[in-house]
Formats: C-alpha cells, structure tokens, sequence
C-alpha cells in the first residue's frame, strides 16, 4: 500500500523527533522472521523503553538528516528496522542482541552512539554499558571510596590507643 504525502511526512517527523531525543540508534534486518517473532520484538523493546520502527530507507535518511545519527545514512540499504535507545545508550543493543540470540536471521547491521558509527560487532559492549541508575551508583562508590578510607584511617588511630591501653591493662593483671 503507497503511502501518501501527508503519512509519509508524519513518519519522518516522528522519526526525527524519536532520533534527537535518543541516546543510541541501531539499524537491524530483519528479513525472514515472522509476524509474531516481530510482534514480540517489539513489546520487549517497548517493556525497555527502546523505539522500534520499519521506516523506508529514503524516509529514514530524511528522518536522520538533522540529528546525531545521520552518520548512519550511507547503511541504510536493504529492508531495515531502526531502534532507538530513549532511556540508556545501552538499552537498544540488550533488548536486540537477546533477541537476536534467539534468532539467527535477525542481524544487527548498523549501530551509533553520540553520532558515530560503531562496528556491528561490538554490541556486546554497548549492551554492557550501565544504565542511568547503574552510573550514578557507580559515581557514588567512586566519589564515597576516599572519604571512607580517611575516617577508616582516622579511626584507626583511638583505636589503636584504647588496643594498647587493654594490653596494659591485661598484662598487669595477668602479672
């Protein structure tokens, strides 16, 4: 079925808007899957809070023009879903890699993180980056491990005293 103008400007509009607002974008085929394999692509991308779109190439491209992700304009050939990662910059390449895991027709083909693209093949690391959550825990630990050492380590110091005053104490009353 054709699309008219109208629907088509809708599509890119909406692409583009989803595109400036998201962390990580990853193109994917997905030729060969079905209906239902698809289906539930996309409720666990929406369960994880990643974009998932079948756009047309030459839409796609419009769509990508004015964002992080045009780099990704020269791979956009063949039948493409584009996922945008909204929450995290990792969160579109967990959701796509368990899934692909579970298919082997699905193949990630295009990923890009702060408008430059990265190989395919590392969307292992990209999966483990941490969540938004993960990295202010992390921060926190960093910015807490100094200060915990300098009270363990002025702590120490009327512990020791009260240490020796006890091994006085018990070796005057042992004598």
């Amino acid at each position: 079925m054709a699309l008219s103008y109208a629907q088509k400007e809708t599509i890119v509009a909406e692409v583009a808007e989803v595109a400036k607002s998201a962390y990580s974008a990853i193109g994917a085929e997905y030729r060969g899957l079905s209906v239902a394999q698809m289906t539930d692509l996309r409720v666990k991308a929406r369960q994880a809070g990643v974009y998932v779109r079948v756009v047309k190439n030459t839409l796609a491209r419009r769509a990508l023009a004015d964002t992080d992700f045009a780099c990704m304009a020269d791979g956009l050939t063949g039948p493409l879903l584009l996922a945008f990662g909204r929450q995290d910059p990792g969160s579109v390449a967990r959701v796509l890699k368990d899934f692909a895991k579970d298919h082997d027709k699905f193949q990630v083909r295009l990923i890009a993180l702060s408008g430059k693209l990265v190989d395919p093949s590392e969307i292992d690391k990209v999966a483990k980056m941490p969540t938004y959550d993960e990295a202010i825990s992390l921060l926190m630990a960093v910015m807490k491990a100094p200060i915990q050492k300098l009270a363990a380590t002025m702590n120490e110091v009327p512990g020791k005293l009260v240490r020796t005053v006890a091994a006085i104490r018990d070796a005057k009353e042992a004598a």
